[in-house]
């Protein structure tokens, strides 16, 4: 058009030595020509009025005046052809939804020069057409199945409501759906009608199928040398001459994925067979090899960390696991080992046997008070440190939504606190574990749970210095809001019952504080204070008489999180946050309180988290503490 022509017809004018200025000036005159003559920069604003959000919505979806309004160039005779398809785009529009003869007025208004357009328009959507006549029949084998009798039932097709054409087309595919995915492959519409008189406002439907015979799951073969093919039959969750079930065909594939027995494997229906009505599967799968790990991290709580792991997937052909892992941080040093047997169900049942050999420190914040020789003050950051080597056999079965681990764990804890107290415990302590699962569930790795109960205790005859009872109960749940926005609700329950709380071993107190727990606190910065009256020498051999004060731990915690996160672009994400807890000693003690903002990098291997948060309320504590940066960049899970 104007300009490429006009830089055309540029180099056509003959350029004369002493003669420049004089030749450029017919090429300026067709530049500013060209420029004149082209399409100006537009800008197009429509307003829809007269309907409800989700007619809007579907009428700007189908306007060619909307989808073309951010284009940088457009005629004024695009935009004048593109309004008067305005009319037939709305009608089109508000059919689906039962709206046949609506009334649309539109205007189409220059502005600027007719540099920009304001388009208008008015919808009175009309009577709507209602569904009269529904028809929905199954025929066949499958006529009497729940799945097709509920389907038939749609509260969506009923007399008297609102024609929806995705409503008609929601039941059709679910027919067939259904059809397909529990065994009925002959399946076949007869009939699909949806039939709309709009000058009665009236619509029927009729669709009815054909289901035929139904088939069933025929001969499996597998081909795999991992384990046993005895074995490996224990994790198909249908059995040969069962009615076919794609969703079962499914939930096999899903469970010998999660039994890390195999690096590949594929569970696969072959030919139905149409005389006996059979589908025959075929299993193959390449054996997996022994596995290592590497993860690091960082947190405000634990500081750096890492993690390495060793898995033998297969210690025999009868399916035993065992794992090895190493982790280490600023508060714990770890080493656990697993082997798992399984057994009855192997997805959902199996004997464990575990060792521990775990050493954590817990920041007890000692305040001193000199009473001799020279009275004073001082607060410094000591340790409770907490040695366990334990051994724990354990028996885990899942049923329907839930999962019980029962177990007893043998071990040997010792306790050593910032007033030199060293408590040494050899003790068995049986527990039990409940703890909900999702829906489906096949035996894989559960990194969260939406509630999670453990009931453990011990007595004097199993070793204890004290009989005691402790119950721990957590739970969390996000709640989508919208599209973007997100409720995430944390909370934490612990009570325990023991005659002597000084013997009680510091792994089974309570404490509060960190980045999963009241944030604006530091990791079990929150407990109850104990003083003790502390007499000695100090290093030049004075003596002298102190009161140490020392954060020991509580019987009881309650914490809970209210967290508001809204999603951004790019993997990134918002949260504004209230928490509430402690670990106390009574019921009724007073709780810490604080607000803060975070912000959330969602990567493909990592989730970087980072929050700020400010104590409006720290019992315990002579003064408020500052605003805490907490600091989480962990592996995505």
């Amino acid at each position: 058009m104007g300009l490429p022509a006009t830089l055309n017809l540029m180099r056509l004018i003959p350029r004369r030595p002493g003669h420049c200025g004089i030749a450029r000036l017919p090429a300026l005159a067709l530049l500013l020509l060209g420029a004149a003559s082209a399409p100006a920069w537009a800008a197009i604003r429509v307003e829809v009025n007269g309907v409800d959000s989700e007619l809007r919505r579907n009428v700007l979806a189908l306007l060619s005046l909307e989808r073309y309004k951010d284009r940088d160039r457009i005629e004024p005779d695009a935009v004048a052809r593109l309004y008067r398809r305005v009319d037939g785009e709305v009608r089109d529009a508000l059919r689906p939804y039962g709206y046949y003869a609506p009334t649309v007025n539109s205007t189409l208004t220059p502005m600027d020069n007719q540099r920009n357009w304001r388009v208008q328009v008015d919808i009175d959507p009309g009577e709507p057409v209602l569904l009269d006549t529904i028809s929905v029949l199954v025929h066949g084998a499958g006529a009497g199945d729940a799945v097709f009798v509920r389907i038939a039932a749609a509260p969506s097709l009923r007399q008297g409501a609102r024609l929806e054409h995705s409503a008609y087309e929601k039941v059709k595919s679910d027919l067939q759906l259904a059809a397909a995915t529990y065994g009925y492959l002959d399946a076949r519409l007869l009939r699909n009608e949806l039939q709309v008189d709009p000058a009665a406002h009236r619509a029927s439907v009729y669709l009815e199928l054909d289901t035929g015979e139904r088939y069933y799951f025929g001969v499996t073969t597998i081909e795999q040398t991992a384990i046993r093919a005895t074995q490996i039959r224990r994790y198909l969750r249908y059995r040969d001459g069962e009615p076919y079930d794609e969703v079962k065909r499914l939930r096999t594939q899903f469970a010998l994925d999660d039994s890390q027995f195999f690096s590949s494997v594929e569970v696969r229906p072959g030919t139905p067979d149409r005389v006996a009505h059979v589908v025959p599967i075929s299993i193959t799968a390449t054996a997996a090899r022994n596995g290592y790990s590497f993860g690091a991290g960082y947190g405000t709580d634990t500081g750096a960390r890492g993690t390495i792991s060793w898995l033998n997937p297969r210690v025999n052909d009868r399916g035993h696991r065992l794992r090895v892992q190493i982790q280490s941080s600023q508060t714990t040093q770890n080493i656990n080992g697993r082997y798992d047997i399984p057994f009855g169900d192997p997805v959902l049942e199996k004997f464990s046997l575990q060792f521990i050999d775990q050493t954590q420190y817990i920041d007890s914040n000692v305040y001193t008070t000199q009473i001799a020789p020279t009275p004073g003050f001082a607060v410094s950051s000591s340790q409770i440190d907490t040695r366990e080597v334990s051994f724990t056999p354990s028996i885990t079965v899942s049923t329907g939504r839930w999962q019980r681990v029962l177990a007893t764990k043998f071990t040997h804890d010792v306790t050593s606190d910032a007033v030199d107290n060293r408590l040494v415990d050899n003790l068995a302590v049986p527990s039990i574990t409940i703890a909900a699962i999702p829906e489906g569930y096949l035996g894989e790795d559960l990194f969260s749970r939406t509630l999670y109960a453990n009931l453990d205790g011990s007595l004097s005859a199993l070793g204890a210095k004290s009989n005691f009872l402790r119950l721990d109960v957590r739970t969390e749940r996000v709640i989508n809001l919208g599209l973007l926005w997100h409720l995430l609700l944390r909370g934490e329950v612990g009570v325990s019952a023991v005659k002597n709380f000084d013997d009680l071993p510091a792994a089974y107190r309570f404490f509060a504080g960190g980045d999963r727990s009241v944030r604006g606190f530091g990791l079990d910065e929150l407990s109850p204070l104990r003083t003790v009256e502390q007499t000695g020498l100090d290093p030049t051999g004075v003596p002298f008489d102190r009161l140490v004060a020392e954060r020991v731990g509580g019987r009881q915690l309650l914490t809970g999180t209210v967290e508001f996160e809204r999603d951004l672009p790019h993997n990134l994400g918002v949260a504004a946050f209230t928490d509430a807890g402690n670990a106390f000693d009574r019921l009724g003690d007073p709780l810490a309180l604080s607000v803060g903002v975070g912000f959330r990098w969602r990567l493909s291997v990592i989730t970087v988290g980072i929050d700020v948060a400010k104590a409006l309320r720290a019992p315990g504590f002579d003064s408020l503490p500052g605003p805490r940066l907490h600091l989480n960049i962990s592996p995505k899970l």
